[in-house]
């Protein structure tokens, strides 16, 4: 019985039950009849949560896209292996083959080694979700370099941070990328980016919306002319199973962002095997993920797991709502789509318009739809198992994070028993436990608690870059031995799972985690603003939106307050970027604080959502009288 590909329930519990008995035996079954190896492990697995080290596939040595490409060229060299979809229909899309992703993947390799890109070196990539994206983060992979992508969307201070944080070489981006009706001038960002960021030695810039630009003699270089004139061969540098492969920032609840970093061997194996599960894909299948490749759902599930089992994997540079909202549905019929991964925030979005914008359209070609990002509430499942799946097309809803690498929980389909609203059963090679308030592990069914995992599998992350010690006290301090996920989730009476959000300072908007502190940072920039505080609160939509509880220095009946609003959301764009934008605004007099000076946010995240029948216990605050004026001028 192959552990690789799970088809029913009995094998599902029987591989499980292995997997969490013997994973090395488990693993190393995987590893080996399903990937090509230049040397082969010493060692399994050996893991220590207390420092925390994890090291998989010992001294074994490889290159990732030997394995996503090269490999499959002798008997997939002329299937698919990305569709392009660009932003408007008018355009043709593209399909790239596998031998001519390594032919374009080896030219853009030798192009970042003729600009001394070299083993180690880290490569920051801003580009939209354009063919060069996913090239040039292979092209990276290939030769040893450590890609770094950035979503385009993010602001130029928001670059300059990670640019900084990982000392980036270079930097690849474009003229300007395409948003629906919109241009976006990224070069412009970057430039402005690199003021802040002196570092970077040279700027490659491929060509999408032909506007004009300025390029500065001796950094910026033209992408396609070097694309051209390089060789079309480039030899895999052969990595060792723990090299990094990249570094991917995630927002944390305080501080700066947190480049969690990611090694080579493990990552391919465990992102290869759930590709192939969650999504059950078949030989033939066109497997499509809307996510940007500037998050981790694109890293493992639109480029490494799909070309790692030889997909046809497609990628869309536009927005679900241009030029109408029939746009997805109008491309799962072009390309005869299988499988549908896309976010809650999007099905919310077309949920609320014309159900004709589905029906209009032949979706009878998918098999499999998934979501992401965060917990799919239940009216959105019923919306999208009804309109889009037709009630035939089970919905994976899968359960993951950036410092994961991977999906950890999840339906199998066709296997696993959907439940609106539950990610369902772990993944093999996944052991959760819910914690309590002391700490101790909670056994039995229907009960909640907070989400921990007591074992590696191969794509943890292994460090945050530059800050070993902050990835100890953020995941590996709150229980001991065990990964801490953040998230708190309940199990029912089946023991399936339901994650029910963050229990700390962060905030899911949109499938995004934003940290709430350096929204605030950028809040308390404000000339006028003594201090302010960032909570969330529900939204059709986005699923959770900001509400800043705001202080002013001197409060001055006359000042505009609408142009004030208008003011802290531009400052926020500046600092992050559009996403991280506040849809309320409050002007207080004070904020509600411990004695110690600690702003009470479990207040003011009742007021948010306008819970304020039980605010418990606030005489130990040091100024509960601020509380009633809140609510009395609360949004809500």
């Amino acid at each position: 019985m192959s552990n690789y590909h799970i088809k029913n329930l009995e094998e599902y519990f029987h591989v499980y039950k292995k997997s969490i008995q013997e994973p090395e035996v488990f693993w190393e079954e995987i590893a080996e009849e399903h990937f090509t190896w230049r040397e082969k492990w010493t060692n399994v697995l050996s893991w220590d949560f207390s420092k925390p080290e994890i090291k998989w596939f010992e001294n074994a040595k490889l290159n990732i896209t030997e394995n996503c490409i090269d490999r499959h060229l002798p008997t997939r060299g002329d299937k698919t292996a990305i569709i392009f979809e660009p932003n408007s229909p008018d355009e043709d899309a593209l399909h790239i083959s596998y031998n001519e992703l390594h032919e374009r993947v080896c030219k853009f390799a030798n192009v970042l080694k003729l600009n001394g890109v070299a083993k180690g070196d880290r490569v920051i990539i801003y580009l939209p979700m354009i063919p060069e994206l996913a090239v040039s983060v292979l092209a990276c992979a290939r030769i040893g370099a450590v890609h770094s992508v950035v979503f385009a969307g993010f602001s130029s201070t928001a670059l300059s941070t990670r640019i900084n944080d990982c000392e980036a070489k270079m930097v690849i981006t474009s003229d300007g990328s395409y948003r629906g009706k919109k241009t976006i001038d990224l070069k412009g960002i970057v430039d402005e980016a690199l003021d802040e960021s002196p570092g970077v030695e040279t700027v490659l810039v491929a060509k999408r919306i032909n506007s004009e630009i300025t390029m500065k003699s001796g950094r910026d270089i033209w992408l396609e002319p070097l694309l051209e004139n390089a060789s079309s061969e480039c030899e895999i540098e052969i990595m060792d199973a723990e090299d990094p492969l990249f570094i991917l920032y995630t927002s944390g609840s305080t501080g700066k962002p947190k480049g969690m970093l990611h090694t080579t061997a493990g990552y391919m194996v465990f992102t290869a095997y759930t590709f192939k599960n969650v999504f059950q894909y078949q030989d033939d299948d066109v497997y499509w993920c809307t996510a940007d490749i500037g998050w981790i759902t694109g890293h493992s599930y639109i480029v490494y797991g799909p070309l790692c089992n030889g997909a046809t994997t497609l990628m869309f540079e536009g927005v679900p709502s241009y030029p109408d909202y029939g746009r997805f549905w109008q491309i799962v019929e072009e390309h005869k789509v299988n499988q549908f991964y896309t976010a809650p925030t999007a099905i919310r979005a077309l949920a609320k318009e014309n159900v004709d914008f589905v029906n209009s359209y032949d979706l009878s070609s998918l098999k499999v739809l998934g979501s992401v990002g965060e917990p799919i509430n239940e009216e959105a499942w019923c919306w999208y198992n009804e309109h889009v799946g037709k009630k035939k097309s089970p919905i994976v809803d899968t359960w993951w994070q950036t410092e994961t690498g991977g999906i950890l929980i999840s339906p199998i389909p066709h296997v696993t028993p959907t439940k609106p609203t539950f990610a369902t059963l772990p993944l093999p090679g996944i052991e959760p436990a819910l914690m309590d308030e002391n700490g101790e592990e909670i056994n039995g069914n229907q009960v909640d608690g907070k989400l921990c995992v007591k074992k590696p599998w191969p794509s943890i992350a292994r460090t945050i870059w530059g800050d070993h010690q902050r990835y100890k006290e953020t995941y590996f301090s709150a229980y001991e031995n065990k990964y801490f996920t953040g998230d708190g989730a309940l199990r029912d009476e089946t023991g399936y799972y339901r994650i029910t959000g963050r229990v700390d300072d962060v905030i899911i908007v949109s499938g995004h985690n934003m940290g709430t502190a350096p929204i605030e940072d950028a809040i308390n920039e404000h000339p006028m603003v003594a201090e302010s505080a960032i909570v969330g609160f529900p939204h059709d939509v986005k699923g959770n939106a900001l509400y800043g509880f705001v202080t002013l220095k001197e409060v001055d009946e006359s000042s505009e307050t609408d142009n004030l609003r208008k003011q802290i959301n531009q400052l926020i764009t500046e600092q992050i970027g559009p996403i991280a934008k506040l849809d309320k605004i409050q002007f207080v007099n004070g904020l509600p604080k411990t004695r110690s000076g600690k702003i009470m946010r479990r207040i003011l995240r009742k007021i948010a959502t306008n819970d304020t029948g039980n605010l418990g216990d606030i005489s130990t605050l040091l100024n509960p009288e601020v509380v009633q004026d809140i609510m009395d001028n609360s949004l809500q």
